[in-house]
């Protein structure tokens, strides 16, 4: 006994050094992966209206900021105070700015860089759960070639920063189990999420809470789990005071009831969006992942008691619960879900290569690979039509179509390698996309910013507010101009003409010009179809 207990622990030793230098090759080709993916084209785009926009603009502005205004601290949106979010992804784009310009590069560069982490961590997370090297693997490639995760984590947003320390106090979570030392991990990425996100990270820290109840209750009555926290979240408890003293009644009604209490209305209180938002979101952008869901919810939850399957479970199903009853949706709030869904297909991939107990996979398989081979083949042909035959698109369609195509192929004839095919096909497809001018389409839902934010700043009008007959506002357009263009209605725009002491000025279409019936108009420039106005 005591002989074998040896040569036992003697094999241990010899393997352990192999298997640590494996996992470090593996995180090193995914790190490569994931930053050229990530970082390739990052800067030909214009930024996006909403959060993109906003972001870049409060950064601008604090890197802006005169030394010791404490702009840092108390940072402002067109000048206004600016306190909807802790500013930890703000100060990152500051320093990307002070280092190399304001510009869009500079302004998507931090947030990709710390998605493209997400990627070597997701396969940390897989070693850690799974007792197989493949299944962390093949968790990871699947997370990397997942499209709104490569999108969305290339925009200058806050999601991708947040799902990266997400995953980082899930890896310190599990490891907390056997040291408890990680608990101060936990609580620092927790508290990195909350100086991100606000308040709502307390929903992400909601799923590490309800997975310890399930599967290591001890854990929660560990003073270490709460010293860790407690440290992690002072420095978000110091900003939020900070706001507090300094902004007063503003920052409480804004930040802490009108946020938490008015925008993260309960179903029962009525919402904007319907309760399956999410779920269509997921229907419309996983795939072609989605073609082993059935089979992978069926064996999670047939291993419900295997901790892998408890982690996939909550960090799936609680947080798409917690979030279909926000009353506000968009969709990229369901970013964190796709780390959960990664892990639990690939296991079952894992599994499913291991056993191959049939000659050919589930007919259900080879039929979805082959409707998606025909509807890619569809779109390649579409954008081939024409003069205004699109190649870029074309090529990115053709390419899936014969991943697709190989991928039905191969699962027909019961060959394993389907699943390479699937994986190299996907990201040579999304780095074709990220590669092209087309990976962000919503700039194409407006007029184009950037030409009439150059014709404003060309013109230089002495204010700093700008008045335009456009529905909505446009934080791009805000960032890229250095002015603050306020929508208003064409009642309001014949206020400020006639009314305001100084001479007001609109930007305006050649429609509302028309039907504004304004005197005394001066045309101080145009671009793209929309005119700069003043009264003379």
């Amino acid at each position: 006994m005591q002989e074998g207990s040896y040569i036992w622990t003697h094999l241990e030793k010899q393997h352990h050094p192999v298997d640590k230098w494996i996992d470090w090759i593996w995180l090193i080709v995914l790190l490569l992966a994931a930053v050229l993916l990530f970082s390739i084209n990052l800067g030909g785009l214009p930024l996006r209206d909403w959060d993109e926009g906003t972001v870049a603009q409060v950064a601008k502005e604090i890197w802006q900021d005169s030394a010791g205004s404490m702009g840092w601290l108390y940072p402002t949106l067109g000048g206004e105070p600016y306190y909807q979010k802790p500013p930890l992804m703000h100060w990152l784009i500051a320093w990307s700015y002070s280092v190399g310009g304001v510009n869009e590069w500079t302004t998507r560069l931090p947030g990709a860089i710390l998605t493209a982490i997400s990627v070597p961590l997701l396969y940390c997370l897989g070693r850690e759960i799974f007792r197989q090297r493949w299944a962390a693997v093949y968790s990871a490639l699947i997370y990397l070639t997942m499209l709104p995760v490569v999108r969305d984590g290339r925009l200058a947003m806050l999601d991708g920063v947040v799902v990266t320390l997400l995953m980082v106090m899930m890896l310190c979570v599990l490891r907390s189990r056997r040291d408890l030392r990680y608990c101060l991990g936990i609580g620092i990425s927790f508290g990195l999420i909350c100086l991100t996100k606000g308040l709502l990270g307390i929903l992400l820290g909601a799923v590490a809470v309800v997975f310890l109840f399930w599967d290591t209750p001890r854990l929660l009555t560990s003073y270490y789990l709460w010293i860790g926290i407690l440290i992690g979240i002072l420095p978000v408890l110091g900003w939020y005071a900070a706001q507090l003293l300094h902004y007063g009644y503003p920052f409480t009604e804004i930040n802490l009831v009108d946020q938490p209490l008015n925008q993260i209305n309960l179903v029962a209180n009525g919402q904007p969006e319907a309760f399956w938002f999410y779920l269509i979101e997921i229907l419309k952008w996983s795939w072609p992942w989605l073609v082993f869901l059935p089979q992978t919810l069926r064996f999670t939850w047939d291993n419900r008691n295997l901790s892998w399957a408890r982690l996939i479970i909550v960090w799936t199903g609680v947080y798409l619960l917690l979030i279909s009853l926000v009353s506000v949706k968009q969709p990229w709030y369901i970013f964190p879900i796709y780390p959960g869904f990664a892990l639990a297909f690939g296991f079952q991939l894992t599994e499913i290569e291991n056993l191959r107990l049939f000659s050919s996979y589930p007919r259900a398989w080879v039929t979805s690979f082959a409707i998606l081979a025909v509807v890619a083949s569809a779109g390649s042909i579409y954008f081939s039509w024409g003069s205004t035959g699109k190649t870029d698109l074309q090529i990115i369609f053709a390419s899936a179509a014969l991943t697709m195509t190989l991928a039905a192929i191969l699962a027909e004839r019961g060959d394993g390698q389907f699943l390479k095919i699937l994986v190299w096909g996907s990201y040579i497809s999304l780095l074709l996309l990220m590669k092209s001018n087309y990976w962000i389409w919503e700039p194409g839902e407006a007029y184009a910013v950037k030409p009439v934010a150059l014709m404003i700043a060309r013109a230089n009008p002495a204010v700093r507010k700008i008045y335009t007959s456009f529905p909505y506002p446009r934080s791009s357009l805000n960032f890229y101009s250095d002015r603050t263009i306020i929508p208003a209605s064409f009642g309001d725009l014949q206020y400020y003409w006639q009314y305001d002491v100084q001479p007001p000025y609109l930007l305006v279409n050649a429609s509302a010009l028309e039907n504004l019936k304004l005197p005394l108009i001066k045309v101080v420039d145009q671009a793209q179809g929309w005119q700069l106005i003043t009264r003379y």
